[in-house]
């Protein structure tokens, strides 16, 4: 018996779908625009062609902030995949601890990113900061308006603790999915608690790990608003990361060309990047 497909549900989803394209489309095609010309002023534009793509792609200045963020990308993930996944398994499965740790984990998650990055100035603040305070009274020097590794330690700190939380609650929504009967013959064989994890639980976590590990390295590459309020790229271009150095040219120079071409080639790394891991770890799932 042939079944007919109704698909009218899709008129339902068509206006979101429209709207999302045009508030999507629209800012891309102008950076592509600026991207491409050059203007003088007057709403006067002149054809420059690929010429800022190649200035901005043998520009040193490119190259630092692009090995900052890699870098800050890099101990972001080995930091808190690891950290969040470990969390997960230490939660409780059942009982009224549940509710508890589920709201404990998700309150850094409800916090805007300007209110986190305010926070942390304050709380690492040399003079004043409970963090800041309590590492010079215990004989370490820590500054991180002037110190580039304090600064990058305040930063990762800063970052660990408000986005584990993401990774814990997308890891034990994946350990809640896992069916009670893999535990159960895992007992019955004897199976150690390092052999539970290893054979059933890591195996039915590399989607969730996947999805995870894709969020976490898009939204490092995009971390703007925290760095800003903490420490403003500085000191010096310490923390001067793609984001921060992009505004710097679109909106404290206006080289609105060069601009244009570097968000363009920003989103390029960004895409690759996480098409890169995405087919790494799916091809690992295929062999497995």
């Amino acid at each position: 018996m042939n079944k007919t497909l109704n698909q009218k549900a899709w008129f339902f989803v068509l206006p979101v779908v429209a709207l999302v394209a045009f508030n999507a489309v629209i800012p891309l095609m102008t950076v592509v625009n600026f991207s491409v010309q050059e203007t003088f002023g007057d709403n006067v534009f002149f054809w420059a062609g690929v010429r800022w793509f190649e200035e901005v792609l043998r520009s040193e200045r490119f190259h630092a902030a692009l090995l900052r963020q890699l870098l800050y990308t890099g101990i972001i993930l080995a930091i808190e995949i690891p950290l969040g996944l470990a969390i997960a398994l230490a939660m409780p499965r059942r009982g009224p601890w549940v509710s508890v740790c589920l709201v404990f984990m998700a309150l850094p998650l409800l916090i805007p990113w300007n209110v986190v990055g305010s926070m942390w100035n304050i709380l690492a603040l040399p003079d004043i900061g409970l963090l800041g305070r309590s590492l010079n009274a215990i004989g370490l020097e820590y500054n991180y308006t002037r110190q580039p590794f304090a600064a990058w330690f305040t930063m990762v700190l800063m970052d660990v603790w408000h986005w584990t939380s993401l990774v814990v609650l997308l890891c034990y929504a994946g350990l809640r999915s896992i069916p009670d009967a893999f535990y159960q013959a895992a007992k019955v064989d004897g199976a150690r608690a390092w052999a539970v994890f290893r054979y059933i639980q890591l195996p039915k976590l590399r989607y969730v790990l996947t999805i995870a590990i894709l969020l976490r390295l898009m939204d490092s590459f995009m971390i703007y608003t925290e760095v800003i309020v903490l420490t403003g790229g500085g000191p010096g271009n310490a923390t001067t990361f793609l984001s921060i150095d992009l505004q710097k040219i679109a909106l404290g120079q206006f080289d609105l060309g060069p601009a244009g071409a570097m968000s363009i080639i920003y989103f390029l790394i960004i895409l690759f990047l996480s098409w890169m891991f995405y087919t790494l770890m799916m091809r690992n799932e295929d062999r497995s």
